[in-house]
């Protein structure tokens, strides 16, 4: 088994990149020439400790770690001594109040670098645990959309296999019976796939300007060969409209959104439009089906969402893989999803920015 020893300078907490310290040099030199104005146009003194003060806290803010807050910090104190402080250009704690006045410029410096850095750790602790929440919701997901369609796979197959005397239709009920499942089952694959492909929300993907009007075709053609008894129609713009996008993830939004208006909301007719707005792209997938519960809507796209059991849904599937996948796909791009609920189905929209 080997070990690896963290080197303490290697430590996250003082982390060094060339991108802070650029940073760092020019917030600290725009602070020092800010300073050198209000010393020209007269200001009274004291005007030196809370513009350094404002440079710690803006440097804490956008940098990593503790290091270069902690660097401006002692920068700061001797620039308000040094160049800011009567005697100029020359060190001086003799004079009454000096040593107060530069102990509580150095505390307030080492309290606002140290809560700065804090809270920012602290919210990168909660966007790793929302994170995490999200991974668990989604093997969840697909633990449950796996097992099921398998189980149901392996009863057919099993049937085939021990009853010899079945009827031709009853093979035959069978055999669709297993290309369903495992048609499902390549579903969920390639929404695994799309995750993978992405990383995270926060993933950069490559996009290149496409024909949006040919992403919209593609998935309809798909699926109407896995639904032929579910009427698509599709509507777009006369001009042709090029979006910034990867296809493939795309498509994959489109497939989720018109499988989940088939399967789960039992719709017999789905429409799909492209329209341009002023500067995003508006995709919208609107079905005749059962709709959508107004108490579902807040925790739709997050992963969560329990299949819906009865005639309304298939009670096998859970719909919450698809849709997380959706909204990951799409914020991936710079964009945002939505759904409505309408008196007669259902209409889910997403935008993408039309600028890459």
């Amino acid at each position: 088994m080997r070990f690896r020893f963290q080197k303490p300078w290697a430590s996250p907490l003082f982390p060094t990149s060339r991108r802070d310290f650029l940073l760092t040099a020019a917030i600290l030199l725009c602070a020092i020439l800010l300073c050198f104005f209000l010393q020209n146009a007269g200001v009274i003194e004291g005007f030196a400790p809370p513009v350094f003060v404002l440079a710690v806290l803006l440097i804490s803010r956008l940098t990593s770690g503790y290091l270069y807050g902690l660097i401006a910090v002692l920068l700061g104190v001797i620039c308000v001594n040094f160049v800011f402080t009567y005697p100029y250009w020359a060190f001086s704690l003799s004079l009454a109040g000096y040593p107060l006045t530069f102990f509580t410029l150095l505390m307030v410096s080492l309290i606002t670098c140290t809560l700065t850095a804090q809270a920012k750790r602290q919210a990168r602790l909660l966007a790793e645990n929302e994170r995490e929440k999200m991974r668990a919701n989604l093997l969840r997901s697909v633990s449950h959309d796996i097992r099921t369609p398998l189980t149901s796979i392996v009863g057919s197959a099993s049937a085939l296999l021990e009853n010899p005397g079945l009827s031709q239709e009853e093979q035959q009920a069978l055999l669709r019976s297993t290309r369903e499942e495992a048609q499902w089952l390549i579903q969920v694959v390639e929404n695994l796939l799309s995750i993978t492909r992405m990383g995270d929300e926060q993933a950069s993907i490559t996009k290149e300007p496409e024909a949006a009007e040919e992403v919209l075709e593609a998935a309809a053609r798909k699926f109407r060969r896995r639904f032929p008894q579910v009427t698509v129609t599709v509507s777009v713009p006369e001009e042709l409209l090029l979006v910034p996008m990867d296809p493939i993830l795309v498509e994959q939004v489109l497939a989720n959104l018109l499988e989940n208006a088939a399967v789960h909301g039992r719709a017999s007719h789905i429409a799909l439009s492209l329209e341009k707005t002023s500067s995003r792209a508006r995709f919208s997938v609107r079905d005749d089906g059962g709709g959508i519960p107004k108490s579902q809507l807040p925790g739709l796209f997050d992963g969560r969402l329990k299949p819906r059991q009865g005639p309304g849904g298939d009670g096998k599937r859970n719909m919450g893989l698809g849709l997380s996948v959706c909204r990951a796909i799409v914020r991936a791009h710079g964009g945002s999803i939505e759904a409505r609920s309408r008196e007669q189905g259902a209409e889910i929209l997403f935008f993408l920015p039309l600028s890459a």
